[in-house]
């Protein structure tokens, strides 16, 4: 793992200048690129070497058509029909890649919680509160920062919400 350096992408550092313009000084000051890729959240946790629940999965869908950040635990599947139940929407259901990219700014596998282009309405999974730290991606799919549950919610103005399937 290495420090950002200054020169680096702009996907990373929009997160970290998202992160610090949150208030979270330390998660912008990880902002990290792993010498390999963390597109999965498997991939992730075997790089850092923690648990697969402890790394944040950003997942775009559509609620009614509409954007929706879906932040969930790396050992969770979302389950679409319980989000629409708590949502009172019809339909969630994955986003394809061009509306993930619209919404978010970003490419599939590196999705990060903030540094969007607008605010995205956004759920976070309830069992990340598990974890006392946890890891999302930083614009890329070899970029991650270190946050808590608490934080997450604040700074991406979430919901909590139990979004796993059983």
């Amino acid at each position: 793992m290495t420090a950002l350096p200054a020169a680096n992408g702009p996907a990373n550092i929009r997160v970290a200048e998202a992160l610090t313009a949150a208030g979270a000084h330390d998660a912008a000051a990880g902002v990290r690129r792993l010498d390999e890729s963390t597109h999965t959240a498997a991939a992730a946790a075997t790089a850092l070497g923690v648990p697969v629940g402890a790394i944040v999965k950003s997942l775009v869908f559509t609620a009614d058509g509409e954007p929706l950040l879906v932040l969930a635990s790396g050992d969770h599947l979302v389950d679409t029909a319980k989000v629409a139940a708590a949502l009172e929407v019809a339909e969630v259901r994955r986003a394809d890649p061009e509306t993930v990219r619209s919404a978010s700014g970003f490419a599939i596998g590196g999705v990060a919680p903030v540094g969007h282009p607008a605010p995205l309405r956004t759920i976070v999974d309830a069992h990340l509160a598990s974890y006392p730290q946890l890891w999302a991606a930083a614009g890329t799919p070899d970029s991650i920062f270190p946050t808590q549950y608490d934080e997450l919610l604040r700074i991406t103005a979430g919901t909590a919400l139990d979004v796993a399937a059983r």
